[in-house]
């Protein structure tokens, strides 16, 4: 076998790295550009609200009853009617009722006759009384005639007391038949509507047991709704605080109030013997009331309502999602091509100190966001502070941009100074699976940059 010379060896070597190399320069995987989700600055409203469920009900709702046992003869209105305060409901059979009035005029009649008889009477026997005193005077009588004539004039005078008793009494019992006469007619406390009729005509009615109603009547012009705040969020709520609600029916309606009433203490203390023996494990929840107009009567009774507590609000401002701000407890992780350079801050792992400082891919820091005295005091105040994010460029890199963030719910925050509108805002990166429920959040409000 011919030896081969070390010249052509390394030649061979060299001429098949150099094709490798080629080969690797022409067919490596090309670097894709790092994907950002964002969300553009936009001018909208933001709010602070609590959120609660609650029920609507009549500002003022009676149960018209019965105070007379009987038979329901007739009904003179039906189901949501419209009445006012005196006009006639139902009539109740009053045939014993009239005739216990019949009776009780019908004694005092008897008892004025004996009244008269007695009168009678008395003028009599005080003649005698006087006869007798004239002649005992004369020493024509005895003395036990005169005592005699005397006790007989205090008995008619004591039978005229008596009578008149008897007469008082019997009176009373005359106005009392009138008066549950009178209770036969069933008429309206007030005006309202006709919301439920619980007793039919023909109905027999017993009122010596209880109250038998025999309609519900309600004042619909305006109605309460009553909120169930929880016990997490009752201390943020106060009376007067702007308030609005949605129904099932019109969830795109809202319509606004200003709290009137919280509550001191849960409904749970109307029905529990021991509130210092129920169990800790159990929700609480405290009553908000408020009142709305309901001239249209399109709100009904125990309608289910979607209640917000504004407890802050601002309107035609700046805003970006709250996914998008930085801070040094949840830094953003950094993206290929973004580096970590940068000291590492003592107890922080490396690129955590550089997003909360927000230092950019190169380890530089952007330019201090600059306040106005009423800014700073907004910060001061607590209303506002200070916040990092991430712009997207037109080179496709993020920049980290300090800004001022005011109003923050959670979801979407003020922004006070820092960014225009239109900037777009970085959420995450589009290969981080950490968050995404931010990106699902970014992707109804902005694109995905490639």
């Amino acid at each position: 076998m011919p030896k081969i010379k070390p010249s052509k060896l390394i030649m061979a070597v060299v001429i098949a790295i150099a094709l490798i190399a080629t080969g690797w320069y022409f067919l490596k995987p090309e670097e894709k550009p790092t994907q950002y989700i964002t969300a553009e600055v936009t001018q909208g409203d933001i709010e602070s609200s609590v959120l609660a469920t609650g029920v609507l009900e009549a500002t003022k709702m009676v149960s018209v009853g019965a105070q007379v046992s009987g038979q329901v003869k007739r009904m003179y209105v039906q189901l949501g009617d419209q009445v006012k305060q005196g006009q006639l409901i139902a009539q109740i059979d009053s045939v014993r009722q009239e005739n216990d009035l019949k009776t009780a005029e019908a004694s005092i009649k008897n008892q004025m006759a004996q009244l008269a008889v007695r009168q009678a009477n008395l003028a009599k026997v005080e003649a005698e009384y006087n006869r007798q005193k004239v002649m005992y005077a004369q020493d024509a009588t005895s003395r036990s005639e005169l005592e005699s004539a005397l006790a007989s004039y205090k008995t008619a005078q004591a039978d005229i007391t008596a009578i008149n008793a008897q007469i008082e009494q019997s009176r009373l019992t005359l106005a009392t038949a009138k008066e549950d006469l009178g209770y036969t007619q069933i008429v309206a406390p007030m005006d309202g509507t006709i919301v439920a009729i619980v007793t039919e005509e023909g109905q027999t009615v017993n009122a010596n047991q209880s109250a038998p109603t025999i309609v519900k009547l309600a004042k619909l012009d305006t109605m309460t709704i009553k909120a169930e705040i929880s016990e997490a969020d009752v201390m943020k709520v106060e009376e007067g605080q702007t308030v609005y609600f949605t129904t099932l029916g019109n969830s795109e309606k809202k319509i606004y109030a200003k709290l009137r009433q919280v509550e001191p203490a849960p409904n749970s203390i109307n029905t529990d013997t021991n509130t210092s023996s129920s169990s800790s494990s159990s929700a609480v929840y405290y009553n908000a009331l408020f009142d709305v107009p309901n001239e249209d009567g399109k709100l009904r009774i125990d309608m289910t309502a979607q209640v917000y507590i504004v407890l802050d609000e601002a309107r035609n401002v700046m805003t970006i999602p709250a996914a998008a701000i930085q801070s040094s407890n949840r830094p953003q992780r950094p993206s290929r091509g973004e580096g970590t350079q940068g000291t590492r801050g003592e107890g922080r792992p490396r690129g955590e100190e550089s997003a909360a400082r927000g230092d950019n891919a190169k380890g530089e820091r952007p330019a201090r966001l600059e306040l106005s005295d009423a800014e700073r005091a907004l910060v001061e105040q607590g209303k506002a502070q200070r916040a990092m994010v991430r712009v997207l460029q037109a080179d496709g890199t993020a920049k980290p941009t300090p800004v001022l963030i005011g109003l923050n719910n959670r979801v979407t925050a003020q922004v006070i100074k820092g960014l225009k509108r239109g900037d777009q805002v970085v959420i995450a990166d589009g290969s981080d699976t950490s968050n995404d429920g931010a990106k699902r959040g970014a992707n109804s409000r902005g694109p995905m940059r490639m």
